[in-house]
């Protein structure tokens, strides 16, 4: 928790300065994230794909009393392997080794400007890295876009998967077949250009938090902002483009029912979140991202999944109130 606490401490020195509106000045933290440290030694997993020789980021936090598990920890499309450190550390406490990657085209892996994004190819990133750690099989804890990365992990491994913990999934509803309209890459990548603080805080605000703003939420959007700052601005955005196209065009829904491990889903019941809300016709827009019935469709169409509401609550249950995540999080783990 210190290592949480002093992380935080550099961020708020080095990344934003407050101005008398208080607008956090956002500096430039690298396209990679070459300028900010994360808490725990990072380590690089080597990934040649798609005639790339390409390094996956990840950390590593090893219990000082082994219980003789493995967990994953998957990040969101907005977020990097820091926003779960807290979780890591708890994990960790109680005796897990606690994996914490970041995919290939996020936060401080490499983002390859010509690259075939696909799900499969992320879960196979992720296979390849654990069995690089002898970690055979695993728990799987993944939140937001990294429920699509976990569910498509699942399918592809299910030999290497003791448990899938969805945590406000997104990829729950098909926006494609609901009526979100197609979005080029190079619309995308026009729109990922003016990702801003500000831009990222308002989505935020509206999707993930049901417009209840906290101070501690500013360090991840600070986070996000710094690599769209300077000269990482075009690298990431381009990234952020391939991606958003890789989620909007590979739904996993349909899928849901041939998955075959215990799955445990933690959603939260204020989450509103949906790619394509802002250029869908209204009567569309009004209807996407209602995570009270999607948790429990999700439930219902995967085979014996267990739904744990938690009420009130947005997005990122783990950054909003982790004294009601955590033990959500135990409860889905059989502690």
């Amino acid at each position: 928790m210190l290592r949480l606490l002093v992380a935080g401490l550099v961020l708020a020195m080095a990344a934003a300065t407050v101005h008398a509106d208080d607008t956090p000045k956002v500096a430039p933290l690298g396209a990679r994230l070459e300028h900010y440290d994360y808490p725990y030694p990072v380590h690089w997993f080597d990934v040649h794909s798609q005639g790339h020789d390409l390094q996956m980021a990840y950390m590593d936090l090893q219990p000082a009393k082994s219980n003789g598990q493995a967990i994953v920890l998957l990040h969101g499309k907005n977020f990097c392997a820091p926003y779960w450190t807290a979780t890591a550390e708890r994990l960790r406490d109680q005796g897990y080794r606690v994996i914490v990657p970041d995919q290939i085209g996020f936060c401080k892996s490499s983002k390859p400007r010509d690259y075939q994004y696909s799900f499969h190819q992320l879960a196979a990133n992720t296979h390849g890295l654990l069995q690089s750690l002898g970690i055979d099989k695993s728990i799987v804890v993944a939140h937001s876009m990294g429920g699509m990365v976990g569910t498509r992990y699942a399918l592809m491994f299910p030999d290497a998967v003791q448990k899938l913990v969805l945590v406000d999934p997104i990829g729950l509803e098909d926006w494609k077949a609901k009526g979100v309209p197609w979005r080029s890459v190079d619309d995308w990548y026009k729109n990922e250009l003016k990702t801003s603080y500000a831009t990222i805080k308002a989505y935020q605000l509206k999707s993930y938090y049901d417009n209840h703003w906290k101070p501690q939420y500013d360090r991840w959007v600070l986070l996000q902002a710094g690599m769209y700052e300077g000269d990482g601005r075009d690298t990431a955005a381009w990234a952020g483009a391939l991606t958003y196209d890789m989620i909007y065009t590979q739904p996993v829904v349909h899928e849901l029912p041939n998955i075959n491990v215990a799955t445990v889903l933690i959603i939260g019941q204020a989450d509103r979140t949906a790619i394509g809300r802002d250029i869908a016709p209204p009567a569309v827009a009004a209807k996407l991202g209602d995570y009270v019935a999607l948790g429990k469709e999700a439930a219902r169409a995967i085979p014996g999944a267990r739904l744990i509401p938690l009420d009130g609550l947005g997005h990122a249950p783990m950054l909003e109130a982790p004294e009601r995540f955590y033990p959500a999080l135990d409860d889905a783990l059989g502690r």
